[in-house]
């Protein structure tokens, strides 16, 4: 499988680079909106067209933006696609975009599309960096409409807006009483921090075998969340 292939840039985003679970990257609305599974995938997509379009605008950009002002040009390709999106939610889709709310223009900042836009697509060719963008885009969507099921599951009994349990009566008996902390902020953390776990059960038990889950090729091994750069989605992005 080629570094550079649409199959295994789907792969390494959603997989071996995931930007919740193993970059760590973009808490800001994962905590915030994954209060139901629906805003959960609802962010995820809208995310992931904008770091598709981003993505792809840059790479076919990349060598006429000039290396001093290239952050600026990324935020202003970036903001336009969010602007779009914007739009275009709340014309067909109020009830998204209203519980997206603020974290919709908040995406102009999201350190996993600017850090892709710096470390993969600035590098790379158009059609490498348009998958790297859906790859990483998709595994946003995935883990975080993972948190949102779980914590939707759990603090209300539902699952994408229909009740799965039947909840106990004003008593307190007769079905299941929902733990509310779990739609509540710390149970944000919480969600996050047993997945990730999960995971990482899953790649130790992986490495004993022999397996590196973590060998991506980029040259970052999924140590991007420790380095303290926020623009280090992949550092060393260009891979041969």
């Amino acid at each position: 499988m080629k570094q550079n292939s649409p199959s295994e840039r789907l792969y390494n985003g959603i997989i071996k680079e995931n930007p919740t679970f193993v970059l760590l990257l973009g808490m800001c609305p994962t905590l915030a909106i994954t209060t139901s599974a629906v805003n959960g995938i609802g962010m995820g997509l809208t995310t992931t067209v904008i770091l598709a379009a981003s993505n792809l605008m840059i790479s076919l950009l990349r060598n006429f933006i000039p290396d001093r002002v290239r952050m600026p040009a990324y935020i202003v390709v970036v903001a336009s696609f969010v602007t779009i999106v914007q739009m275009l939610l709340q014309g067909f889709i109020p009830t998204l975009y209203s519980s997206l709310g603020i974290y919709i223009p908040l995406i102009v900042v999201n350190c996993i599309i600017l850090g892709r836009a710096e470390a993969y697509a600035s590098k790379n060719p158009p059609v490498a960096s348009l998958f790297d963008g859906i790859g990483m885009g998709l595994g946003f969507t995935v883990s975080i409409t993972c948190i949102g099921a779980v914590r939707e599951l759990i603090g209300a009994g539902a699952l994408f807006g229909h009740q799965i349990i039947p909840l106990a009566d004003a008593a307190g008996k007769g079905g299941y009483q929902p733990v509310t902390i779990f739609v509540l902020a710390p149970g944000a953390f919480f969600v996050l921090a047993a997945l990730s776990a999960i995971q990482n059960k899953f790649k130790i038990g992986a490495a004993k075998r022999g397996i590196d889950p973590s060998n991506s090729g980029s040259g970052c091994g999924g140590g991007c969340a420790a380095c303290g750069n926020t623009m280090c989605s992949g550092k060393g992005g260009k891979e041969s």
